[in-house]
């Protein structure tokens, strides 16, 4: 699919290539509610997943394609024929689909994974992109690992699968090797080549190993790419992809240097952002460009006397550019339904009246708590409320006894497939004692990976926000809770990771 010469594409595999990543996976209800998210973004194409890799990918990619109507939905093939019907199978119901087939390009890839040659891989290749044509219009070519290949089997493979019907190619830093200068001429040297290259999109693809993914792919952008491939939060493979965020924000900034635009709401940006952080508990950190905690914080005298005098001498965007309002409209313990039902529209939400009436409830136990309840606070009750109100396990009760005098107790009630539990247990510390007495009742003993605490807002009176990594088989599987309480919120996590798990072992069971 051709785009105009002022427009760039943007291509996010959060949902393929990202949740590769240790700790990242998501659920089928997850994918789905994220890629709502990604279409109202305003994403060109939602890679939604790689369906030949499992049942489970296959379901999420085949959901997603029949859900989302205004954006491309692409799933990932080999160049292989049973890859290829089995990602048309999953995306075929889509209002755009596309179909993203890939091999390598490197001679160290062909020698060493494809046990092959180049030019059986360019004649597989060509195969390949004819096959897929079959099915739709909408096809795109990656040649992995291109920026460690020969420059002109590169041309020849670009103008091969060009003619074979490709309408996007991809050249992708899959190790992230490069450095800004020789991508861009890659790409310079590629539309200068190869001489059907106008009739397709030239698409960049760059990993952060040496931690420059995205300026890589600024200047791919600038020697002719059309498409980027990148991720929420610059999630995925190793150290990472191009982050979407950085992207399209450098794109906006600097318009007067790269005069070139994207189809992102970049207003929704931030909202993505923490979504992302909400599915999979993995918190971005403080300083991340765009969408981190710190983005638009100062701390320094000199920054702030600048700032107040006028914002552009240390700001070179607004807050409210990324969907950081600099003011909102703050709920506390007075306000009614209506004014949290308004709140909800404007975050871009549409619940039942049992759902709203069922946050309210929630969103009144906080404000009774805190003095103002932010747009964090009433994510993290959506997402307790709404997304996880059928999980096997429930919190119902805790009560924790700790101090330097007393040996640190934890009583625990719990419902269970509906059948309330209750017990208790000691331990080292009460997080000790409150996941002791979780793995009693649950009758689990999964490895803790990892055990963070970290806030949503600001003030003494904020929300926590726990996250806890557990070790189910070869996966880590994330869960994270909230609650103005530190060590209600631990339990809300380390019961989340264990709903995770249960889901996991469903899939399994079912495939």
């Amino acid at each position: 699919m051709k785009t105009t010469k002022k427009k760039v594409l943007i291509f996010d595999t959060t949902l393929r290539d990202g949740e590769q990543s240790p700790g990242f996976s998501m659920n089928l209800d997850e994918k789905l509610r994220f890629a709502r998210q990604l279409e109202r973004l305003g994403v060109d194409v939602i890679e939604a997943g790689f369906p030949v890799a499992s049942d489970g990918d296959f379901m999420a990619v085949q959901r997603i394609a029949r859900e989302v109507k205004k954006t491309q939905v692409a799933a990932l093939a080999r160049i292989d024929i049973v890859d290829i019907d089995r990602a048309w199978e999953a995306v075929q119901n889509a209002a755009l689909p596309r179909i993203h087939i890939f091999t390598s390009g490197s001679d160290v890839h062909i020698k060493h994974m494809l046990r092959s040659t180049r030019e059986d891989v360019l004649k597989k290749s060509v195969q390949a992109v004819r096959h897929t044509c079959g099915y739709t219009d909408n096809v795109e070519f990656s040649m992995q690992d291109a920026m460690r290949s020969d420059k002109n089997y590169i041309c020849d493979m670009v103008e091969a699968v060009i003619a074979a019907g490709a309408t996007t190619v991809n050249i992708p830093d899959t190790v992230g090797y490069a450095i800004p200068e020789e991508y861009g001429a890659l790409f310079a040297y590629v539309s200068e080549k190869v001489s059907n290259i106008d009739e397709a999109v030239i698409s960049a693809h760059c990993h952060d190993d040496l931690g420059l993914a995205v300026a890589n792919s600024l200047s791919a952008v600038k020697n002719g790419a059309r498409q980027v491939e990148c991720t929420v939060n610059g999630i995925g493979e190793r150290a990472g992809n191009a982050s979407l965020e950085e992207i399209v924000m450098a794109l906006e900034t600097r318009r007067d240097l790269i005069k070139l635009s994207t189809n992102v709401k970049t207003d929704q940006l931030y909202r993505t952002s923490h979504l992302l952080t909400e599915l999979t508990g993995i918190p971005v950190q403080p300083n991340k460009a765009i969408v981190g905690a710190n983005a638009f914080a100062h701390e320094a005298g000199i920054h702030q006397d600048g700032v107040i005098k006028e914002r552009t001498t240390y700001e070179i965007m607004t807050p409210g550019s990324v969907g950081i309002p600099a003011s909102a409209m703050i709920l506390g313990k007075h306000s009614g339904r209506n004014a949290l039902k308004e709140k909800l529209k404007t975050m871009g939400y549409s619940f039942s009246k049992n759902e709203i009436d069922a946050v309210f409830v929630r969103f009144k136990e906080i404000a009774d708590l805190k003095k103002e309840v932010f747009d964090e606070d009433i994510e993290a009750i959506i997402s307790e409320i709404i997304f996880r109100k059928d999980e096997k396990y429930k919190l119902m009760y805790l009560n924790v006894i700790c101090g330097n005098a007393t040996l640190p107790t934890s009583t625990v009630r719990m419902i269970i497939d509906g059948e309330e539990v209750q017990d208790a247990e000691f331990g080292v510390g009460p997080v000790d004692s409150t996941f002791k007495a979780v793995r009693k009742i649950t009758r689990t003993d999964h490895q803790l990976v990892r055990f963070a605490v970290n806030a949503i807002t600001s003030g003494a009176d904020a929300q926590g926000v726990v996250t806890v990594e557990l070790k189910y088989n070869d996966h880590t599987l994330s869960g994270r809770g909230s609650d103005p309480d530190i060590m209600v919120a631990s339990a809300k996590a380390y019961i989340n990771a264990l709903n995770r798990i249960e889901t996991r072992k469903q899939t399994e069971k079912n495939q």
